[in-house]
């Protein structure tokens, strides 16, 4: 939800969220949030990509499936987190877009372009 900027001030649209909702796929569990009325946008999706790099988003119009797809990471993630070193330069008010490369993908895992230091909390270091 907080990637979605969605919350009780700032939305009059309908939201359902389904948590370990057992999948048509035998064993297997999943989370689910449904926003009436709202169609992501690319940066919005590339987030979620960060912190679930598995996720599916289904686009529902007319109460059917028009879209379907599984969200794609990327091997470098430019401007979508902070680096969680404080002496980074992208972190001293210099003009520089914090810039990373996926070092691992489950768990997701960033190697800073500027410091070097690994973001293993992306979820606290979103912008």
């Amino acid at each position: 939800m907080k990637i979605l900027g969605v919350n009780e001030y700032n939305i009059d649209s309908c939201i359902s969220i389904g948590i370990h909702v057992q999948s048509g796929k035998g064993d297997a569990w999943k989370d689910i949030i449904k926003i009436e009325d709202r169609e992501l946008d690319g940066d919005t999706v590339d987030k979620i990509a960060l912190i679930a790099p598995d996720a599916t988003i289904s686009i529902i119009r007319d109460y059917y499936v028009a879209e379907k797809y599984t969200v794609k990471l990327d091997d470098h993630v430019i401007g979508l987190a902070r680096c969680s070193n404080p002496n980074c330069i992208t972190n001293k008010g210099e003009p520089v877009s914090p810039e990373f490369t996926v070092v691992c993908r489950k768990p997701t895992q960033l190697r800073c372009r500027y410091c070097d230091r690994i973001l293993v909390d992306i979820s606290n270091n979103l912008l």
